[in-house]
């Protein structure tokens, strides 16, 4: 298989685009990414030189430069990872996020209808369902209700892929995942964000009373589901992607503090962000029944393993915090051949 990644050298893209290598050694793999601040060669450097791996810098935006590269690499299939995907930016500024996450999406479907490829995966979010009370959990069948101009930018996207596989028979599937942590994300959000502070010895912000639940997975967990819903997937279908590690904002704020070695005063309650979404939760029974998915990284050993490799890997995040990581294109393009 040739496989076109988009979004391949943000964190999850890089993490699945790694993944991928390792357990398909005949695929060939091409990472389409912009390079925006959030996507960072250097996620990619242990896997530029492999022959099966080819970068090109692109905007899923630019219908001609898409256009180019389908017709170029002539792709099996799409795995579409490129995203705007933090909260507070997208309430800063929405538009970026209805640019790339909307027009990015139709822009790229529709050079993957030119080029006819077999499958297209679309990456969402379990932020285009809104918020849950104290009970239930998320299914595919549960109501779109975005609270965040984020979540509103990957519901129309995913609403986009059901019309292309309702109207040109575009073999379009979506994956809804819960909040994902491990190597390589940018630290700007909370796992990566509280283990720099706190690191530096500094407080950590802790938004509104901290009560807010998220469902946690690794990226490696992610990685996986992802590829069984590639290559098994039902077309036109939508599958819940959940780790099963429902846990307050307070709970995990608690745990990296333990796991850094520092006390209670090392967290400050913030005034809570506008429209915060108080509980996620997802169902992930259909994919389990259908693909046989099941979290294997317990978040026990998950949060220590990803606690080590920042502290591990403090040059990594330094640079990108300064900005530094995005003069290391230049040398590392040559590599990837693009």
């Amino acid at each position: 298989m040739k496989l076109l990644v988009t979004g391949g050298a943000g964190f999850i893209g890089s993490n699945y685009t790694r993944y991928a290598i390792k357990v398909h050694p005949d695929w060939e793999i091409v990472v389409v990414d912009k390079l925006t601040y959030a996507g960072n060669p250097a996620n990619l450097e242990d896997v530029a030189e492999n022959p099966k791996f080819k970068f090109y810098r692109a905007d899923i935006c630019d219908a001609e430069s898409m256009d180019r590269i389908f017709s170029e690499e002539q792709p099996d299939a799409v795995i579409n990872f490129a995203a705007e995907t933090h909260v507070d930016r997208s309430i800063d500024d929405p538009s970026l996020f209805l640019k790339t996450n909307i027009l990015g999406t139709q822009t790229l479907m529709d050079a993957s209808r030119k080029a006819e490829v077999t499958r297209y995966l679309q990456i969402s979010t379990d932020e285009v369902y809104g918020s849950l009370g104290a009970t239930g959990l998320f299914t595919e069948e549960s109501p779109l209700k975005p609270n965040s101009p984020y979540a509103a930018s990957k519901t129309s996207a995913d609403l986009l892929a059901r019309s292309y596989f309702k109207t040109y028979g575009f073999p379009a599937l979506v994956t809804r995942c819960s909040n994902n942590y491990g190597p390589y994300q940018f630290p700007e959000k909370l796992i990566p964000f509280f283990v720099t502070l706190l690191h530096e010895g500094k407080q950590v912000p802790v938004y509104g009373d901290g009560m807010n639940v998220r469902d946690w997975i690794h990226v490696d967990d992610h990685s996986r589901a992802v590829d069984a819903v590639l290559l098994r997937g039902r077309p036109g279908a939508i599958y819940n992607i959940g780790g099963g590690n429902e846990l307050t904002n307070i709970e995990i704020t608690k745990l990296l503090i333990e796991a850094m070695g520092k006390d209670a005063s090392y967290m400050k309650f913030v005034p809570d962000r506008p429209g915060h979404d108080r509980r996620y939760a997802i169902d992930d029974a259909l994919i389990r029944a259908e693909l046989g998915v099941v979290p294997q990284v317990s978040f026990k050993e998950g949060l220590e393993a990803v606690t080590r490799w920042y502290i591990e890997n403090e040059s990594w995040w330094r640079a990108v915090r300064s900005g530094d990581y995005l003069n290391f294109y230049d040398r590392w393009y040559s590599k990837a051949g693009r």
